[in-house]
C-alpha cells in the first residue's frame, strides 16, 4: 500500500506516512478472539486494509498473564503504527481493557457478529457534535456529593470522558434502596427523546441518579451513547 498523500510505500495497510507525516486511515476495528485479533483499517467509509495478530493462549498461571500482556502489548504497537482518530473494538473484554490502556485513542466498544458493519453503519449516520470541553469541567448542579468514594469519582470520570457527553448533573443521594454486596455498579439508563440518559450509581444501601446532557439529538441517537457508556462502564469494571 502506498501513501495516499505522497505516494510513499507503507510497510503495513493503512501505516502513518512518516514522510508527509499523513494518517491513512482515521479508524480501526478491532474484533478480539482468544488466539487472534483482527484489526480493519478505515478512512471515512472505506475500508483501506485489513491486518491479524495471532497468539498461542496459555493455560492458566503466570504464563497466561505474560501471553495475554503480550498480545495486549503487540495490538497496541499495531494501533499506535497508524495513529487513528478512533477505535472501536469488540470482543474480549480483558484484552480489549489492556490495549486501551496502552493506546489512550479514542476508544469504543462495538457490538454485534459483524462490527466492521456496525461500525460503517454508524459512521453513515448523521454525524454527533463533539464536545472539546475537559472531562473535569463538565461536572456541575447544586449537588456535588457522589457516592462510592473513588470508584464513584471514577464512574463518573468514565461517562464524562464520551466525546458526546456535554454535562453532568449530579442528584441527591437515596439511602433507601436495597443493599449491595459487590461494591458500587454503575448502569446508564435509556434515552429521553431528546437523547439525554441518566447515570444510576448503587452502593451498598444508597442510589445516586445522575442526569447526563449529551450532543443527542433524539432517542434513537441518545440510544447509541448509551450503548457506548455502558460498553465503557463495562470495560472498566463498574458493572456486573
Amino acid at each position: 500500500m502506498e501513501c495516499g498523500r505522497c505516494g510513499s510505500p507503507l510497510d503495513r495497510p493503512g501505516d502513518y506516512c512518516l514522510v508527509c507525516h499523513t494518517a491513512n486511515c482515521d479508524a480501526v476495528v478491532v474484533d478480539i478472539a482468544e488466539d487472534r485479533a483482527h484489526l480493519t483499517m478505515l478512512d471515512g467509509e472505506a475500508v483501506v486494509g485489513e491486518t491479524t495478530i495471532t497468539t498461542r493462549p496459555e493455560e492458566d498461571g503466570e504464563a497466561r498473564v505474560i501471553e495475554r500482556r503480550n498480545f495486549a502489548g503487540l495490538i497496541a504497537d499495531e494501533l499506535r503504527r497508524k495513529r487513528p482518530e478512533t477505535v472501536f473494538a469488540a470482543g474480549d473484554r480483558e484484552i480489549i481493557r489492556a490495549v486501551r490502556a496502552e493506546t489512550h485513542y479514542e476508544f469504543y466498544r462495538v457490538a454485534g457478529e459483524d462490527p466492521v458493519a456496525a461500525v460503517l453503519e454508524r459512521r453513515g449516520d448523521r454525524a454527533l457534535e463533539v464536545v472539546e470541553t475537559p472531562p473535569k469541567e463538565k461536572l456541575g448542579g447544586r449537588h456535588t456529593t457522589l457516592i462510592g468514594g473513588r470508584t464513584g469519582r471514577r464512574a463518573i470520570s468514565t461517562v464524562a470522558e464520551h466525546p458526546h457527553v456535554k454535562k453532568i448533573v449530579p442528584g441527591p443521594i437515596d439511602a433507601g434502596g436495597t443493599g449491595s454486596q459487590s461494591g458500587l455498579r454503575a448502569k446508564v439508563t435509556r434515552a429521553d427523546g431528546n437523547g439525554n440518559v441518566r447515570l444510576l450509581l448503587r452502593d451498598g444501601s444508597s442510589v445516586q441518579e445522575n442526569r447526563i446532557v449529551t450532543t443527542a439529538m433524539d432517542r434513537e441517537t441518545g440510544e447509541r451513547v448509551r450503548d457506548d457508556l455502558n460498553e465503557a462502564l463495562a470495560a472498566a469494571d463498574l458493572q456486573d
